[in-house]
């Protein structure tokens, strides 16, 4: 990338690339600026297009993978379609996996989630969403019918996701939130009892530009992962792009200096290991998991150990005799 036509970019590594001069900033009103470049990548498709504009549409998709699979789109133009395609199937396979973890706990307990927008990311993550049980899905607050029709529907949520469009996202609080929806007694709100109101908007560029457009669309895997702490919270897990109101969560403001990769190359994807092992409460939980992972499944001891410890952090490798005494005493022989 040799220029952008906005410095409203969520990136810190682009903003640094801009800041040291190797990223120019284009004038979009003056065509002859953007003749030499061979693409120039728009979202915008009403707006009048020359022959190099590239219509780049992934925030368009319905799925989070889908959006994610336009890098192949963009892989094409600088012939680095085998980099684009590997780092696609490394996103969607951790994505994969991480919707399995979930399945043990959902069995006995799908949280309810209210968000203002279908998102297949709550399903994915192990919850339900709200919209699914009701038939209206806008409420007037100046209508009292309409505000206790939605206080009653509030009342049997879990979990709220908050993406109520705000100016100011450092001010934007608890107390905004239940203004907004005119919530004064909160005794019948588990939403509340929980701690769990939740705002997309944790990484932010200069007050106004959100990395959920940006880094959240290239990596879902990391967006997926948030919401099953979310959802089934273990404490062990910072999230990336969800802040917890509840709790007095604040912004982290992206700036240039933030970014320490070395720029000469390319951004690998955040891999996170799966099975998730924040998901477990300790290494006994860990190890009965494993041991389902037996019982469905025709593989060996030795297999099963190593794909464990190939999970597990150096922190956690004085349990492999644990873990080896484990397996032998509990887990049967597949036949």
């Amino acid at each position: 990338m040799k220029g952008m036509t906005s410095n409203t970019v969520a990136s810190e590594c682009v903003l640094k690339m801009v800041e040291g001069g190797e990223i120019s900033l284009i004038n979009a009103s003056e065509p002859q600026q953007l003749a030499p470049f061979a693409a120039h990548f728009v979202s915008n498709l009403d707006q009048f297009q020359a022959c190099n504009f590239a219509n780049f549409a992934a925030t368009g998709e319905d799925s989070p993978l889908q959006r994610a699979e336009w890098i192949k789109f963009l892989g094409a133009f600088a012939n680095l379609e085998n980099r684009a395609n590997q780092v696609y199937k490394a996103v969607k396979d951790n994505y994969l996996c991480l919707t399995k973890v979930p399945e043990a706990k959902e069995k006995s307990f799908k949280p309810i989630v209210a968000w203002m927008e279908y998102q297949n990311y709550v399903e994915d993550a192990g919850g339900e969403n709200v919209d699914a049980s009701i038939n209206k899905i806008t409420y007037n607050i100046s209508n009292p019918d309409d505000i206790e029709d939605l206080h009653a529907i509030l009342c049997t949520v879990d979990v709220v996701i908050d993406e109520t469009y705000s100016w100011d996202a450092i001010g934007y609080n608890t107390t905004t939130f239940l203004q907004n929806i005119n919530i004064e007694d909160h005794s019948c709100f588990g939403f509340l009892t929980n701690q769990s109101i939740w705002r997309y908007d944790k990484r932010i560029h200069n007050l106004t530009t959100l990395d959920w457009f940006d880094g959240a669309v290239s990596q879902p895997q990391l967006v997926l992962a948030d919401l099953i702490e979310i959802l089934f919270p273990t404490g062990n897990y910072n999230t990336t792009h969800f802040r917890n109101l509840a709790k007095g969560e604040g912004v982290v403001s992206i700036e240039p200096n933030m970014c320490q990769r070395d720029m000469s190359t390319p951004l690998d994807p955040t891999i996170l290991p799966c099975p998730w092992f924040p998901y477990y409460d300790s290494i006994v939980t860990y190890m009965d998991h494993a041991k389902l992972v037996v019982l469905d499944a025709s593989i060996s001891e030795d297999d099963l150990i190593d794909h464990i410890l190939h999970d597990l952090d150096s922190d956690y490798k004085p349990f492999t005799s644990n873990i080896e005494a484990r397996l032998t005493c509990n887990t049967p022989h597949p036949k």
